[in-house]
């Protein structure tokens, strides 16, 4: 599955004990708001998955900026390789 390709990308040192890792949970949440979004699109009146793509969201959002408060390098990275936004240039 897509979450077994995301593994290998990132804890290519442990493979076991980085599944707790904030990259780990910021890259799950961002392959379930790919297939959300999906399938809003094929579905627009399911209020219920709008619902919990919006808190998926949410909790995507407080993990990026708590990563981008604890080590800036990294989340730099993270976003880079997922390309979620664009990264500017300081």
């Amino acid at each position: 599955m897509i979450k077994n390709a995301f593994i290998s990308i990132f804890s290519e040192k442990e493979k076991e004990e980085n599944r707790g890792s904030v990259e780990f949970q910021i890259l799950s949440f961002t392959n379930k708001i790919r297939r959300l979004t999906s399938h809003l699109e094929l579905h627009r009146k399911d209020y219920l998955s709008q619902r919990g793509l919006r808190q998926i969201l949410g909790k995507r959002q407080r993990l990026l900026s708590y990563l981008s408060k604890k080590n800036r390098v990294r989340y730099k990275y993270l976003i880079n390789q997922l390309g979620i936004r664009e990264s500017k240039i300081r």
